[in-house]
């Protein structure tokens, strides 16, 4: 197909959105709209999501100014440590655009730590003590059930060494999905220092090289994971202070680590009291009107994205914490229920009529699109990855090309999949649609792949090795002990993660803890379980007691890790289905050079697997699950050299395959 000057990118790359290209061209359009909205006079979005350094409370030359946008509100009035909460010294001035300040001369009107609120006399009289919009820290004072903003305006500011640093050293992609919190064996929760002490070096050692950091927008229900998020520019002060995320993320490019953030600027807590919701006292300040703007399934509000004042609000986030913290990236969530006005709730997707119809949001649409140039702009090679299980076409392309400019789309449907694999007895699994599940993906559309991530791991369900083995896990992990729930469950969890990176990934991702087999789920402190924190934590000293199991399935994530950098498997493109014997449960396939040969059988090994190859070539084994040192039988000969002769016509060569083993051939 030759390519018309006029021709829209992704058009030419999937010749089936020809029907659609009114569509697409309506959401340029409203795009290119919005920037002229946005920057009336020209210039860059860069320079103009810069809302964190007007608003909120900033030191001067001349002493402290503090602003607010509250277009509706009546009356304004600083309060807190500073003015022994006196509600009337401290009036703001209204001034044009919604916009509220007031300037404190003398360097000590204010300080560094002193707990503040502002009092707010809504657009219905109503008089409620708010937290500041754009204040950086949120905490609850001691022997209080309110949450109140302190000022963080360290005298000496923190000092960074990563300007050396570049997220393209994150190639390939291989995400550890982390939650500070719980990333800690005690019972309790975790704190961004232990986190830099103690977990950066077990990422690095495992083999990745980016961590995806849930939970750190501030958000005041610890339970909600971190994604009822109250205040978009506070890190969460559950785990520490602003100075030590600052140390953890340094400290993280000094380790080649990309850090990542889990960015939830698809929904908002309702709260009142610690959250932004109805600040002037009106709905639609930053949401949309009526039930609009609330979301039925989450309990949260849902932003006005066509608002200028609220994509203000958002990009200026986004450039906050890029800029502040020095994030390489983010993982936006809830991509699915941005773009649709049904949130995606119940739909199949099965038609690109659902991509297009009067459905699709297309101010949330033009938002994500502006997002992604926002982000690109401050760091040309930043991170983006859409949290999206519909599938829209074009999310992984250049805006210039009618997409959304992501980075990456999550591959959403892969863990779906094997949820429902497992509920089927092991001879009935379905190999073509496994081959099918795996690979398929729009054009140039990038994926991170995995087999699970936190959401399986949360209670009500359970992690893919704990839907294997289930209580055996408690009684049968130890090396001496041999069963048959254990040994298939490490046999199949090692297949599933293996065939996965090798089909599903242009970037991997693994949940904390799911290396090494972590056992059980997640569930945080709350009421039904008396506040426990028994499952919201990582029982480190599993995978550190070499007498476990859990050593083998962590040795060959390492291995498999190692495989999906040295040998390009995260390339797209490159894998060609050799073969699938569904009796035999059989599937074949090679990529980037190295052949791959899987038996999912339980009990059947095949002495008699071909697989094609070069006349004359040989072949050795690169990496067999079945390896000792990954809890295997050693059945496969990891030694022997295998040469290509011609078969039947056919050039190639035999192998055996044991039952439950998979193997990775390399050519010498």
């Amino acid at each position: 197909m030759v390519r018309k000057p006029r021709d829209l990118g992704m058009i030419h790359l999937d010749p089936y959105l020809e029907p659609y290209e009114k569509n697409i061209r309506m959401r340029l359009a409203k795009h290119a709209a919005m920037h002229r909205k946005l920057l009336p006079g020209g210039g860059r979005l860069r320079e103009f999501a810069n809302g964190h350094l007007y608003y909120g409370i900033h030191r001067t030359p001349l002493g402290w100014v503090y602003r607010e946008w509250a277009p509706q509100a009546r009356a304004l009035h600083l309060i807190g440590d500073f003015n022994d909460w006196n509600r009337i010294s401290h009036p703001l001035k209204k001034l044009d655009n919604g916009n509220w300040e007031i300037v404190l001369p003398g360097a000590k009107a204010l300080s560094h730590g002193q707990h503040v609120l502002v009092e707010v006399e809504d657009a219905n009289g109503v008089k409620r003590d708010r937290i500041p919009l754009y204040i950086h820290r949120i905490v609850r004072p001691e022997g209080t059930n309110r949450f109140v903003g302190e000022i963080w305006q360290p005298e000496t500011p923190f000092v960074w060494d990563d300007a050396d640093y570049s997220p393209v050293r994150a190639t390939p992609l291989m995400i550890y999905e982390a939650h500070i919190g719980m990333a800690t064996e005690r019972g309790g929760v975790g704190t961004y220092a232990e986190f830099t002490d103690n977990v950066l070096e077990r990422i690095q050692k495992a083999g990745y090289n980016a961590i995806q950091l849930m939970g750190v927008m501030e958000h005041p229900y610890y339970a909600s994971f971190g994604y009822q998020v109250s205040n978009f520019f506070a890190a969460s002060s559950w785990y520490g202070t602003p100075e030590e995320l600052k140390a953890l993320v340094n400290k993280a490019h000094s380790m080649g680590i990309a850090v990542l953030l889990d960015l939830v600027h698809s929904h908002a807590s309702s709260n009142f009291d610690e959250g932004i919701a109805e600040f002037d006292g009106t709905q639609t300040q930053f949401f949309k009107a009526g039930q609009a703007g609330y979301h039925p399934a989450w309990g949260s509000r849902v932003f006005d994205y066509g608002n200028p004042s609220v994509a203000h609000f958002l990009l200026s986030s986004i450039k906050y914490w890029m800029t502040e913290y020095h994030f390489d990236g983010f993982r936006f969530d809830g991509v699915t229920s941005m773009l649709y006005y049904d949130h995606g709730l119940g739909h199949p997707f099965t038609s690109y009529d659902d991509y297009f119809g009067p459905n699709l949001d297309m101010n949330a649409s033009v938002y994500l699109m502006l997002a992604n140039e926002l982000i690109h702009s401050i760091k040309h090679n930043a991170i983006t990855i859409a949290e999206d299980v519909s599938g829209m076409p074009g999310i992984c392309l250049p805006v210039r090309d009618g997409g959304f400019g992501f980075s990456y789309r999550l591959n959403m449907g892969v863990p779906d999949f094997w949820i429902e694999t497992l509920t089927h007895r092991d001879e009935d699994w379905d190999l073509h649609r496994m081959w099918h599940e795996l690979t398929t993906r729009r054009p140039n559309e990038p994926v991170v792949g995995y087999s699970e991530s936190h959401d399986q791991a949360l209670v009500g369900d359970k992690t893919l090795i704990f839907r294997l083995a289930d209580a055996a896990m408690y009684t049968d992990m130890e090396k001496t002990t041999h069963t048959t729930v254990i040994d298939r469950a490490i046999a199949l969890i090692k297949m599933i993660r293996l065939i996965t990176i090798s089909l599903a990934c242009e970037g991997y991702l693994n949940f904390m803890g799911n290396e090494f087999g972590h056992p059980e789920w997640i569930d945080f402190p709350r009421e039904g379980n008396n506040w426990s924190y028994h499952y919201a934590r990582r029982q480190w000293s599993l995978r550190d007691n070499n007498l476990l199991k859990y050593e083998w399935i962590a040795t060959f994530d390492e291995a498999m890790l190692s495989l999906f950098r040295q040998y390009g498997l995260y390339k797209m493109g490159s894998s060609e289905c050799l073969w699938i014997d569904e009796g035999k449960k059989i599937i074949c396939f090679k990529k980037n050079g190295l052949l791959f040969a899987f038996n999912f059988h339980p009990t059947e090994s095949r002495q008699d697997t071909f697989l094609p190859a070069p006349d004359g070539s040989r072949w050795r084994i690169l990496l067999s699950t079945d390896n000792p040192a990954f809890g295997g039988d050693n059945r496969t000969d990891e030694q022997y050299v295998y040469t290509a002769t011609v078969h039947n016509d056919t050039s190639g060569f035999m192998i055996y395959l044991p039952c439950r083993t998979a193997v990775v051939l390399k050519a010498l």
